[in-house]
Formats: structure tokens, C-alpha cells, sequence
């Protein structure tokens, strides 16, 4: 691949696009999109091509430096790493389970040192939810207000990322931590829902658009807990 038009072709055929959906998606003609194969990705459009596939814009104007600025999104949703072997809850004699907190750093999940939330054992349990799959992460946004506040404390299981109906998750996307009820539409398309629907319209994404966006469900969303910030006066 020696220009940026290479590059895109490629990348259209990783995402499994063809090169007239990819017009049709950016809402120009198809002769444009074989004109940037041809002379290469016109400098005004790389910085929105290299955001779209997730892509630095160095490596696609140039073939220099790395491709993705966060690898590990084009090989799934990043893990907490395991220091210990995964224990099972039947082996916590304790009542109460300690859930590591996480945040997001440059599209990783670091642990938080120190901070951890504890949930009952036996609740965890009932749900089939595995210690070593339990995190805590912060609400990152207001769209599922007032149901779950902003900055409310998320407990998630990694391990379930089917997406079963209404049901809430945790995602990245473009590097991002989102949280949303989910829904399936046809031909594996996922539905996006946030709670506050007068600010937050329905997002829809083809299974091209999830790959090319970076957009993974990293797990299910099983509790979640706020304190108030104010005492009423």
C-alpha cells in the first residue's frame, strides 16, 4: 500500500464495505470515493477518515508511525489484567465481595488503587455473576438520567456481552466509555437507547460502522448506586 488510497480501500475491506456504501454513508458519490482510491484521501477529509476507521491520521496520509491509536479496540474490549488465578465466589467465605473500580485511560482499563466497592457475595452469586468478571466503573454521562445519575458508581460483568433486549451495558466506543440499553435489529444491527429520550435521540449502527467505529460492549451493567449531592433545604 503505497498511498493513503490504498489505505482506505483496505480498510473499506476489513469493515467489509463497499466502496458505493462507504459514498452512500458519507453522503458523496461513488466516482469520489474511486478518485481518493486513485489520488489519495484529499487532506481536507483525513483527519474525518482517520477518526471513522479509528486510525491515526500520520499512518493514513503517510503509511508512517502506528495504524491504530488503540490497538487493543480492533481485538475486542480491553480486560482488567489478572494478577491471581480467578477465584470463584464459592470460594469467598465473606458476605460482602470487594469490587475493584476501573477507569478508562487512552481506551485501557486501569485499576484504581485503593478503591474498591463491596456487594453481597450471595446477590452476586444469584445473578451468575463471577468474581473475577465483576469491575466497578463511573457513570460517564447524563444520557440515562434521571435512572442513572452522572458519575453514579456501575458494577459490570465482563463476561456478558450478548445483548439481550433493553437490557443496560457498558461500551467503548471510538474510545470511549458509554453506557445504554441495547437492542438487536436486522442484519445484526445495535440499537443504542439512553434513557433521557427528549435529549438523547436512538443511535443506529451496522455491524461495518460497530467495527469501524471501535464501538464494543464491554459487559452488562448489573448495579448501579449514587449518593446525592446536595441536602435538601
Amino acid at each position: 500500500m503505497n498511498t493513503s488510497g490504498d489505505r482506505l480501500k483496505a480498510l473499506l475491506h476489513e469493515c467489509g464495505l463497499t466502496p458505493s456504501d462507504f459514498a452512500a454513508q458519507r453522503s458523496v458519490t461513488p466516482q469520489h470515493v474511486n478518485n481518493w482510491f486513485r489520488r489519495g484521501v484529499p487532506l481536507a477529509r483525513l483527519d474525518e477518515m482517520a477518526d471513522l476507521f479509528c486510525v491515526h491520521r500520520r499512518w493514513l496520509r503517510s503509511g508512517e508511525g502506528p495504524k491504530h491509536p488503540n490497538p487493543i479496540l480492533r481485538s475486542g474490549p480491553p480486560r482488567p489484567p489478572h494478577t491471581n488465578p480467578p477465584t470463584p465466589l464459592s470460594a469467598h467465605s465473606g458476605r460482602l465481595l470487594q469490587v475493584p473500580f476501573y477507569a478508562l485511560q487512552h481506551g485501557l482499563l486501569v485499576p484504581v488503587a485503593n478503591h474498591h466497592l463491596r456487594l453481597p457475595t450471595t446477590a452476586l452469586k444469584a445473578l451468575g455473576v463471577a468474581a473475577q468478571n465483576a469491575i466497578c466503573l463511573a457513570m460517564p454521562a447524563a444520557n440515562m438520567a434521571p435512572l442513572i445519575p452522572l458519575e453514579a458508581t456501575l458494577a459490570v460483568d465482563l463476561s456478558m456481552t450478548e445483548v439481550m433486549e433493553g437490557e443496560t451495558y457498558a461500551l467503548l466506543h471510538n474510545g470511549t466509555l458509554r453506557v445504554n440499553n441495547l437492542s438487536l435489529g436486522p442484519h445484526g444491527t445495535l440499537y443504542l437507547h439512553s434513557h433521557d429520550r427528549r435529549n438523547y435521540a436512538v443511535e443506529r449502527y451496522t455491524r461495518a460502522q460497530r467495527q469501524a467505529q471501535g464501538l464494543e460492549i464491554l459487559g452488562w451493567v448489573f448495579h448501579w448506586s449514587h449518593f446525592r449531592r446536595h441536602r435538601p433545604s
